[in-house]
């Protein structure tokens, strides 16, 4: 096997795929990923940028799903799983 296809393969094993997603309070996320983390994202300091300030309002914040191993909103804004998991906290229950 070349060492591309190994390295597409370990990066597969890793991928923090999200499972399941919930908006709670504060514009934050509870985040379940395929390895069986659950995490904190706080989405409040991407409000300032762009087209992330139509989810200021908590209607459309809540309207978040799991699309593609990530997470979308009825608008179509996404964030990267990899940022997702980095930039989170362990949730703490």
């Amino acid at each position: 096997m070349s060492d591309s296809a190994t390295s597409v393969e370990k990066r597969a094993a890793t991928f923090p795929a999200v499972q399941s997603v919930e908006a709670i309070d504060n514009h934050k996320l509870l985040l379940r990923f395929a390895n069986g983390d659950r995490r904190i994202f706080d989405v409040g300091p991407l409000l300032s940028f762009g087209r992330f300030s139509s989810l200021a309002s908590p209607a459309v914040f809540k309207k978040v799903r799991v699309a593609y191993d990530s997470v979308e909103w009825e608008n179509g804004l996404d964030l990267d799983p990899e940022y997702l998991y980095e930039q989170s906290q362990p949730y703490p229950g």
